[in-house]
């Protein structure tokens, strides 16, 4: 997701999709342990980077979870 979407969005959409994003990194870590495949590393990526931007986000705002 691009920093400009997530800069529109509130704290709680934030927040919100902070939560789906790390569900959404768990079920891809527990792919990857039970396949034994790593074609999905790149999204686990973009998942973490977008999770951190988030929290940089709220830390900017003062609106820490």
């Amino acid at each position: 997701m691009k920093i400009k979407e997530l800069r529109a969005l509130s704290n709680e959409a934030l927040s919100a999709k902070l939560s789906e994003l790390r569900l959404e990194a768990s079920i891809e870590r527990r792919k990857i342990v039970s396949t034994g495949v790593s074609s999905k590393q790149v999204k686990i990526g973009e998942i973490k980077r977008t999770i951190a931007q988030i929290l940089t986000l709220l830390n900017e705002r003062g609106a820490a979870t």
